[in-house]
């Protein structure tokens, strides 16, 4: 679990990180800070058009080498990163970083599947959510301290040694399993890049307000290499994109409720800091500060919520998680101009212990759905409900500004938010329907 832990810390950190450097990264490298964005957009969309195939790999060859091959990865891209002397080169280093990263958080469920007992998966689950909203809170943090001290490269030279280190202990801890012998279907892979890389470059372009004659062809493209790809995987024994899991009624509706909260989350996350700023009139720094409670509660509250998991439903805990987060944010959007700061501070723990609420039980329902050889799939279904949750929230308050300009349009997005968080409840409470919970299970005793 250190070795998960850390792997996933690195991926997470760096995300953070990177996008507090850009502003600094513009100047030196001299290019304008539309271009720069590139070094955010390259590892992103690497990331997306990856899961499916590593996780594929994984399957296929074994998780712990997939594992390994992305800490690997990830760690060399690093030392590109840290020495580019221009925008390209960086870019590059980059995109390859955010494949190593692919590799890592596409495997990552599975290897905690097979490192903890059915009874105290949730758990395991917990410490990896956790590991993500302490990475998230501190990346911040970490990136100011660094560049206090140092330049911008030392924030991905960093990432060299402790990635050596993690890559030894992957080496020797993690858990194996035999390879399950099946071939790795390169067609559904480059149908997977195309259809994802497509509809996320499609979605930030239509949030930016881009020309519909741009924005129509890349939906058009993911929607025809979506096509092909999901009759390929039709009657496929180890399909990439496990679609026949969609067959059953509480996958279904589990990755469904996943998407409406990062949907929810990503509006919030966007549109929050202009409300406070613009709307409150709190300042840059002040913003920074009251949205740490966010990652901080949800970390804190992962553990309770990973024993939780283990004996509750998921569908009335996610619920009731999803509900608390969807009250947050309400209850942000009719916050007073004359509120203190630690009125808006609590308000934003509430939010940050919702998500935290939701994610245990949701995510140890995704996994537990599925059988046990095809656990990679699963853990990178729940990577890609997530980013493109994430994607759509982000295009969506991009669009609301354009309409509404920041400071109208960040109330509306708020709402907007709320709504998104409790039809996802809405979707949790449907897996205690009668009919979704008698489905007949295929998991295998663990």
């Amino acid at each position: 679990m250190l070795t998960l832990m850390t792997g996933l810390a690195l991926s997470c950190l760096d995300t953070a990180i990177v996008n507090v450097a850009l502003p600094s990264i513009a100047r030196d490298l001299q290019a304008s800070p539309a271009n720069s964005i590139w070094v955010v957009n390259a590892y992103q969309l690497a990331v997306m058009i990856s899961l499916l195939p590593f996780a594929s790999f994984g399957d296929i060859f074994g998780y712990r080498r997939v594992y390994r091959f992305g800490l690997l990865l990830y760690t060399g891209a690093a030392i590109i990163s840290a020495t580019a002397h221009s925008l390209e080169v960086l870019t590059l280093g980059r995109a390859l970083q955010g494949l190593g990263a692919a590799g890592l958080m596409s495997v990552n469920t599975a290897l905690v599947r097979f490192t903890y007992p059915r009874r105290q998966l949730g758990r395991g689950i917990a410490l990896i959510s956790m590991t993500v909203s302490t990475s998230s809170a501190a990346g911040p943090s970490v990136a100011a301290a660094v560049l206090s001290v140092a330049p911008w490269p030392f924030l991905f030279a960093v990432n060299i040694p402790i990635g050596v280190v993690t890559l030894l202990l992957a080496m020797r801890f993690l858990p194996d399993r035999a390879p399950s012998g099946h071939r790795f279907d390169l067609l559904s892979a480059v149908l997977t890049a195309l259809m994802f890389g497509s509809l996320i470059t499609g979605i930030s372009s239509l949030g930016h307000g881009a020309a519909a004659t741009l924005v129509l062809p890349m939906f058009a493209t993911a929607g025809a290499t979506g096509f092909f790809l999901v009759r390929r995987q039709i009657g496929n024994p180890m399909p990439m994109l496990p679609v026949d899991l969609f067959s059953r009624p509480i996958f279904a509706l589990s990755v469904t409720t996943s998407v409406l909260s990062f949907v929810a989350q990503g509006i919030a996350y966007v549109s929050v800091p202009f409300y406070f700023q613009n709307v409150i009139g709190v300042s840059a720094v002040t913003t920074g500060l009251l949205m740490t409670p966010w990652p901080a509660t949800a970390a804190l509250m992962a553990p309770l919520a990973g024993r939780l998991a283990d004996r509750l439903p998921a569908g009335i805990m996610a619920a009731g998680g999803l509900v608390m987060f969807g009250s947050g944010i309400l209850l942000l959007a009719t916050l007073p101009t004359d509120a203190s700061l630690f009125g808006m501070a609590w308000r934003v723990a509430v939010c940050g212990g919702g998500m935290g609420l939701f994610q245990q039980p949701n995510a140890r329902s995704i996994i537990m759905s599925a059988p046990l050889e095809r656990t990679g799939g699963v853990g990178a279904i729940q990577g890609t409900a997530r980013l493109l949750g994430q994607s759509i929230g982000a295009a969506f308050v991009a669009m609301i500004f354009g309409f509404l300009g920041g400071a109208h349009g960040a109330t509306i997005a708020i709402f907007c938010a709320a709504g998104f968080a409790l039809a996802g409840a809405f979707t949790s409470l449907s897996r205690m329907l009668d009919g979704v919970r008698a489905a007949p299970s295929q998991t295998p005793a663990e």
